[in-house]
């Protein structure tokens, strides 16, 4: 027997934006209105940016906002401000550091403590701008102040628990701002607030900082968990969800990308599909940014976007390069139909990499993304020890939006069968197509082949390749020679005429 829906379901709770669209994304939304939350990390990493971002979007809803500062002055405060472009107006600023009178004051209390003092005072003013003002969002900075002032961990929590009922009472949103300079961690306002965001600033050892993020606790909503990157630039922070393929499925019919290269697209079966995702792999200077840069101008002359990031070269070499190829990406640069990414290996991270393929797809409506390569997506970011986990994630979501994917894979060496690449990708691909180096009759050659493809029958032959007159040439199967994939390949018929030579000897 079900059990009947109530009659007076829960009215979903109206959400407050952080002013930062990444994170509203991470957080499911916003914040919960009316409720209180920590914001922690070590000096430097944007909690006061953040803060300010959330104030402005109140001052941008018509809200009334205050900003309550303990630990810097108004001056400070506002050169913060001045240094993202921003505008104060609309935002009040009340500074409660201690005056320099405390420095002759101090020893005059015999009944109380000093900080007893200054906390019942800091209190008592903190309460009156909220009374006078009526605020919807307030940021505190920080809570380090106020855990040095209440002196010990029970009087802390009593504090911070008639802080939250007050402004629960008051209709406001609260952001605690915690520097996490006290050597001793307490975690009793982690465990009376509503939300826990952390803000983590990494070092590695060649480049700029790393910036992450993560929610460590969000009561009542369904938050995307795990570490989010983010930087800091002028304007304010700009986060960039973790990317979960499961959350951008859809179907359509297979559709497929031709190269218009007719031996090529045989040697495929007709084409990439989309949907898929290619590897073509092979010793470098064997044409294989020249085969995707064809695929991407093939799409763009039927109407498809096409986003190329790039790691080992410029975008001005890639196109005159190609130019001499008869490859007019220029044309479709100029079009809007391509647009070339070019990635600094020394300030990229995993999620801002993940955040600009998804943004050429759902934005720019890419339907073919070009990784060129592999190699230097590794070694942009040698300290990461998920980017394989990663790669897969970015594929697994091309594939799900019915996006062609491919990815270009440099292997070690230039000829023989001891060849190897920086990572092995093979299974994350759909498709494999090689391409070799191999001696025949005094010249170095170059060979095409396919070796995998899902979905799909393929040709299996090796065919010739070459690149001259301008032009790129698909020729015929290479089916006089044995060996090819070793780069020594044997003439099959100078083969057996030796062979009969030495048995008639």
């Amino acid at each position: 027997m079900s059990t009947p829906a109530p009659s007076n379901p829960i009215p979903s709770q109206e959400l407050a934006s952080t002013g930062i669209p990444g994170l509203d994304d991470v957080l499911g939304g916003g914040l919960t209105s009316n409720r209180l939350y920590v914001v922690e990390g070590m000096p430097g990493s944007g909690k006061t940016t953040l803060a300010f971002q959330f104030l402005r979007e109140g001052v941008r809803r018509g809200e009334s906002v205050l900003y309550i500062a303990l630990s810097e002055s108004e001056e400070e405060t506002r050169a913060v401000a001045v240094s993202h472009g921003w505008s104060l107006d609309g935002i009040s600023v009340r500074e409660l550091m201690p005056t320099e009178e405390i420095l002759q004051h101090s020893e005059q209390y015999t009944m109380f403590h000093p900080s007893e003092v200054e906390l019942s005072e800091a209190t008592k003013r903190i309460l009156s701008d909220v009374e006078e003002l009526k605020p919807a969002r307030i940021v505190l900075d920080s809570l380090s102040e106020l855990q040095l002032l209440t002196g010990n961990p029970l009087r802390y929590r009593r504090q911070m628990l008639a802080l939250k009922q007050f402004f629960g009472g008051r209709r406001c949103t609260v952001l605690l701002l915690d520097d996490l300079t006290i050597t001793e961690r307490n975690l009793q306002v982690q465990s009376i607030a509503h939300g826990v965001v952390r803000l983590e600033q990494l070092t590695p050892e060649y480049g700029a900082h790393r910036r992450r993020l993560r929610v460590l606790k969000y009561r009542g909503m369904d938050f995307r968990g795990g570490h989010h990157d983010y930087i800091i630039t002028r304007g304010g922070l700009e986060v960039f969800p973790r990317l979960v393929a499961s959350e951008h499925r859809q179907t359509g019919a297979i559709e497929r990308l031709e190269s218009g290269l007719p031996e090529l697209d045989k040697l495929l079966g007709g084409g990439l599909e989309h949907g898929t995702s290619t590897l073509i792999v092979g010793a470098p200077g064997t044409g294989k940014s020249t085969v995707a840069a064809q695929f991407a101008a093939a799409g763009a002359a039927r109407g498809e976007h096409a986003a190329l990031f790039i790691f080992d070269e410029s975008e001005n070499t890639l196109v005159s390069r190609c130019e001499a190829l008869g490859i007019n990406l220029s044309k479709f640069i100029a079009a809007g139909l391509i647009t070339v990414q070019r990635i600094d290996p020394a300030e990229l991270s995993p999620g801002q990499f993940a955040h600009a393929i998804r943004s050429s797809v759902e934005h720019d409506h890419a339907k073919i993304i070009i990784i060129d390569s592999l190699n230097g997506y590794l070694n942009a970011m040698p300290e990461e020890r998920f980017l394989i986990i990663q790669l897969h994630e970015i594929l697994t979501y091309l594939g799900q939006q019915r996006v062609v994917g491919i990815m270009i894979g440099a292997h070690h060496g230039l000829i023989g069968s001891q060849m190897q690449a920086p990572v092995d990708a093979s299974y994350l691909a759909d498709a494999i197509i090689l391409m070799r180096y191999y001696e025949a009759k005094g010249e170095v050659r170059q060979a095409i082949s396919v070796i995998k493809k899902r979905g799909g029958n393929h040709e299996r032959t090796i065919r010739d390749f070459n690149i001259q007159d301008g032009r790129i040439r698909v020729g015929q199967p290479l089916r006089g020679f044995r060996g090819v994939l070793t780069g020594v390949p044997i003439e099959e018929g100078s083969a057996a005429a030796s062979s009969t030579e030495r048995r008639r000897e």
